[in-house]
């Protein structure tokens, strides 16, 4: 008899098992999108097969993609009102901030390489369009400033593509391996070039998250307003001299190290050498902390 009841228990806990993944296939989502689509008004050749195919795996895969696609639309009602700004001041389409998204699902991402921050600039590339990155200073972190050189770049890189669909594959091709491919295959635009996975599907991710953070109802992502994440009001304050403890600074600010360091991303050791005079800007949270 005890056998047949281990037996029976073992059947049970398998059948739940199998109940169980059956529900969560069930639950995979798939909703027909629009096949006019468009990225910073350049039209999308939806008539092209292969270009059907690869819009359609990052379609699929960003509906489903349930836990990452919930936060970066929680993340954009935070982070998108310092980015479309920069964007419109600079001239570049607002579609650009979706760029930001699939780079690092808007937070200060460091991946393998090297690359760091919402833009995922590397050291080189950073320093070339003037920010600041050494063992104290990271600007990289820093929002505003590395919006603001990313907008540099694309901006290049239109001027010598004349196509902003190119210059958002430049931006994780390289300018140089664009038009390198763009030579030797004897084509002069995105769609009609082969390029190495990665960057072919870079523009197909944008246009995903473009869509499906447009209509995030219609794609099963129905998140109430107060669920969406929220700047906290804030100060800025101008410091032009050495700061030699940070976590004394934070409290004579009102704040803890934490807080400081976490508005701050830019800040990345205990204190901040200062011996050019060169002003920062630091944020002062004044509620929500």
């Amino acid at each position: 008899m005890k056998k047949i009841g281990v037996i029976l228990g073992v059947v049970l806990v398998a059948s739940l098992f199998v109940y169980a993944t059956a529900t969560v296939v069930k639950e995979s989502v798939y909703v027909d999108y629009p096949k006019q689509m468009n990225f910073a008004d350049e039209v999308v050749p939806y008539k092209i097969t292969d270009v059907q195919e690869r819009l359609d795996r990052e379609m699929v895969t960003n509906m489903n993609y349930h836990s990452n696609t919930t936060l970066v639309i929680k993340r954009a009602n935070k982070v998108f009102p310092v980015i479309e700004p920069i964007l419109k001041k600079n001239g570049v389409p607002d579609d650009f901030k979706y760029l930001a998204v699939i780079e690092s699902s808007l937070v200060n991402a460091v991946s393998p390489a090297g690359a760091r921050g919402v833009w995922q600039f590397m050291p080189a590339t950073a320093k070339e369009n003037g920010m600041e990155v050494n063992s104290y200073v990271d600007e990289r972190y820093d929002l505003v400033k590395s919006t603001e050189a990313a907008c540099a770049y694309l901006k290049e890189a239109y001027a010598k593509f004349g196509s902003w669909t190119l210059a958002a594959a430049s931006y994780n091709g390289g300018m140089n391996g664009v038009s390198r491919r763009l030579e030797e295959q004897q084509v002069g635009d995105f769609y009609d070039l082969l390029l190495p996975e990665e960057t072919s599907r870079y523009v197909f991710r944008i246009l995903a998250l473009k869509e499906i953070m447009q209509n995030s109802a219609k794609y099963g992502f129905a998140i109430p307003q107060e669920a969406l994440y929220k700047e906290v009001p804030f100060k800025t304050i101008q410091v032009d001299s050495t700061i030699n403890d940070l976590a004394d600074f934070a409290k004579s600010q009102g704040i803890n190290y934490k807080i400081l360091k976490l508005h701050n991303p830019w800040l990345r050791d205990k204190s901040l050498p200062n011996k050019s005079g060169k002003m920062y800007e630091l944020v002062i949270p004044t509620a929500g902390y």
